[in-house]
């Protein structure tokens, strides 16, 4: 009996979905499309396309078969019913908000997002006449209560970026849904492998799908998906006019990239556990955040709604910045650098990753400590990474 996506297991669908509409010529990996235009002879036809009452496409601004095919298989994985690409991350984070925000509109979301987004919340929003109230991540009565008050949009981010705080999705899902606000979670962190938020009774899904989806830190993308049609059709319709659009070569790394989401992620999570319990008996380190760990703040929470805990944790050296300079240089696996979720991993401090646009005011602001340092663990093998970090820690121990 022939499976639906439905009784399919992520690891498989991450494989074989969304392409097989787009395989031409026998072939059996998709085609990287660069055209900008599509042709046709049938004039009438050419006009059902371009309104969408047909299949097709016409420009590549619009829609491109590449970009479709990865935005099916996002689809299939997160287990929504339509889903619409960007150039980036940040691209889909900013087109979601500003198709459904006007003037005179509330947004209620939490202090720990990414920088990026944290931005739009505090500087371009405002500036727009949006109400924004940023709650404390954790915080849920407190994030209840606002929502109560009246919003448009609900905006979560769990586990956050960089300090991995969970927030109960369902619990605030339900919070959003009760006021009649759009509910938004970015997903990045967690990946659809681990965590589904439409499930939870979400609206809307964002990726930034230049990291784990991709895996390989060499394409740029950002994605959404949801079960409401009606609410991707709106936000496509504002991405496709604004032109933040997705290449196809990009869709198609990303796609090759997310046949192996599953495999990786279980090695990925396997590495990020051993090194944050190791972690914890370093004397320099004074806080290590990771929701696998049971000392996590949500450990509890995590472990209800997530099917793994990530690849992703940070800890807070002594020290501050100072200890940052000379720990980091040391490690031989290791790339420090301004991304995440790649094969290999990488570390670097929030002053120079996710918040680099921030004050060292706002970072404390949103208890982001100077010497706070994140980890993106790779596919390496456990011991050699737990070595690597283990000799760098020795050498400052050494020369102190």
């Amino acid at each position: 009996m022939t499976k639906s996506w439905n009784e399919t297991q992520a690891g498989t669908k991450a494989v074989w979905a969304g392409e097989k509409d787009y395989l031409v010529h026998g072939a059996t990996q998709i085609p990287v499309i660069p055209s900008v235009a599509f042709g046709y002879d049938d004039m009438d036809e050419w006009y059902e396309v371009a309104v969408g009452r047909k299949k097709g496409h016409i420009y590549g601004r619009n829609t491109n078969p590449t970009v479709q095919a990865f935005e099916d298989k996002v689809k299939i994985l997160e287990g929504a019913n339509a889903a619409t690409s960007f150039s980036t991350g940040m691209a889909a984070i900013s087109n979601t908000l500003y198709t459904f925000l006007t003037p005179g509109d509330r947004i209620v979301s939490i202090k720990d997002t990414y920088g990026g987004t944290n931005k739009i919340f505090t500087e371009f929003l405002p500036k727009m006449g949006i109400d924004v109230v940023l709650c404390d991540t954790g915080d849920h009565e407190a994030i209840e209560k606002e929502v109560a008050k009246g919003c448009s949009i609900l905006y979560l981010e769990s586990p956050t970026n960089p300090t991995v705080k969970i927030t109960d999705i369902k619990r605030m899902a339900q919070a959003g849904k009760k006021a009649g606000a759009i509910v938004v979670v970015d997903n990045t962190f967690a990946t659809p492998v681990n965590q589904n938020p439409l499930a939870l009774g979400v609206d809307l899904v964002l990726h930034s799908a230049t990291k784990f989806l991709g895996g390989h830190a060499d394409a740029l993308g950002g994605v959404v998906c949801g079960l409401d049609e009606q609410l991707i059709k709106k936000i496509y319709h504002y991405r496709e006019i604004n032109g933040a659009t997705m290449d196809p070569w990009a869709a198609y790394l990303i796609v090759r990239g997310m046949k192996t989401l599953s495999l990786r992620m279980k090695k990925q999570e396997e590495n990020a556990l051993a090194l944050a319990q190791y972690l914890q008996s370093v004397s320099i380190v004074e806080d290590v955040y990771y929701p696998g760990l049971e000392t996590h703040l949500n450990h509890d929470i995590a472990k209800e709604q997530m099917k793994g805990f990530g690849a992703m944790l940070s800890f807070a050296v002594k020290g501050g910045v100072d200890t940052v300079r000379e720990l980091l240089p040391r490690l031989q696996f290791s790339h420090r650098a301004a991304n995440l979720g790649a094969v290999e991993t990488t570390v670097g401090p929030a002053r120079t990753t996710s918040h680099v646009e921030c004050t060292p005011e706002e970072r404390a602001a949103m208890g982001i400590p100077e010497g706070l340092i994140r980890v993106s663990c790779g596919i390496e093998d456990t011991t050699d990474i737990l070595d690597d970090f283990k000799q760098a820690f020795q050498a400052i121990k050494m020369e102190q």
